[in-house]
């Protein structure tokens, strides 16, 4: 088997013009939720960017229905479920991607699953794109 060829790296202005896109949706949830393109663009753009940030395979990254990412310098995970797994709906996902919510408070208010030892270097990666200096965070 060989490897697949890695998945050219998100543009930046792409990724943050996605979020932007979500952004009063993220801000106030009574705001219309976006249209299914428009949020899997936001929440597939932004994995995908998490995984050229901290290439690897040790950590895999869920956010069903849109993206599976596999992040993270460390042991390769090649056959069944993988032992450090992260996974979350798409509203918490860019919540966390933006710093509107922290990992901590996600996975302490059951928002986020994760298992193994090293699935929470993933919060050390976020938020990607900050919202700016007057976003507010929800702990």
């Amino acid at each position: 088997m060989t490897d697949v060829p890695p998945r050219k790296r998100p543009d930046p202005a792409d990724v943050r013009a996605a979020v932007l896109a979500v952004a009063d949706w993220l801000v106030d949830e009574s705001t219309a939720a976006p249209s299914r393109p428009v949020l899997a663009a936001a929440v597939r753009l932004t994995a995908r960017t998490l995984e050229h940030l901290a290439p690897g395979n040790s950590v895999e990254v869920r956010v069903p229905p849109f993206v599976a990412v596999q992040c993270i310098e460390g042991p390769r995970h090649t056959r069944g479920t993988p032992p450090n797994v992260v996974e979350t709906s798409p509203r918490t996902w860019l919540l966390m991607v933006t710093g509107l919510q922290t990992y901590d408070a996600a996975l302490g208010a059951g928002e986020l699953d994760a298992s193994g030892h090293r699935a929470d270097l993933v919060a050390e990666l976020l938020p990607l794109v900050p919202l700016g200096p007057g976003a507010s965070r929800r702990d």
